[in-house]
């Protein structure tokens, strides 16, 4: 019952802080969905963080047309790894969460990777919300900024988790058959 109240108090509060940025910045700024994608990023987090679901849905396995990777590939995902290297984002997520070759610590890594693209789909969601009614507001130029931001800091780390995912469950098989499980 705590869990649930706690859960209800950070989407209120998301609700609150997302209300008082729209009321008090433009909407049809680049200044607006940066601080509304990290605004989210804040909540979401508190709200992922506190969810005690094992993230066991179909949803995060890897899908017949993902074998392979083939298609994240197609769409840049190395590129956009790269693109985190250059900007430091890679080195500093690894000095905050280093990864291990234990079993024990491949499989924290990857139920992360579940955390992270829940958050990051529910933030891609709202955004893309606020995104449709500012190109019907002010027209389809001014909410490009919302797109765009939308895209690098909420597609594109979606479309990495599931990239990387069946990577780290091929990490987890082959820890857990050289301990001998």
């Amino acid at each position: 019952m705590r869990n649930t109240l706690t859960l209800i108090f950070i989407v209120l509060i998301t609700i609150a802080l997302t209300y008082a940025l729209a009321h008090f910045m433009k909407m049809d700024t680049f200044a607006f969905a940066w601080a509304l994608n990290f605004l989210l990023m804040g909540c979401v987090m508190s709200f992922t963080e506190n969810v005690k679901d094992g993230f066991n849905s179909g949803y995060y396995n890897e899908q017949p047309w993902e074998k392979g990777g083939k298609l994240y590939r197609a769409l840049g995902i190395n590129i956009y790894r790269k693109l985190l290297v250059l900007i430091g984002w890679e080195k500093l997520n690894k000095k905050a969460a280093p990864v291990e070759r234990k079993t024990d610590a491949l499989v924290h890594l990857h139920h992360r990777t579940k955390k992270s693209e829940l958050g990051h789909l529910i933030i891609f969601i709202i955004v893309a919300g606020f995104n449709v009614y500012v190109a019907n507001q002010f027209g389809f130029a001014k909410s490009l900024s919302l797109l765009i931001t939308n895209i690098f800091l909420n597609l594109y780390p979606i479309l990495l988790q599931r990239y990387n995912r069946p990577r780290i469950a091929r990490a987890i098989g082959i820890s857990k058959q050289r301990a001998g499980f």
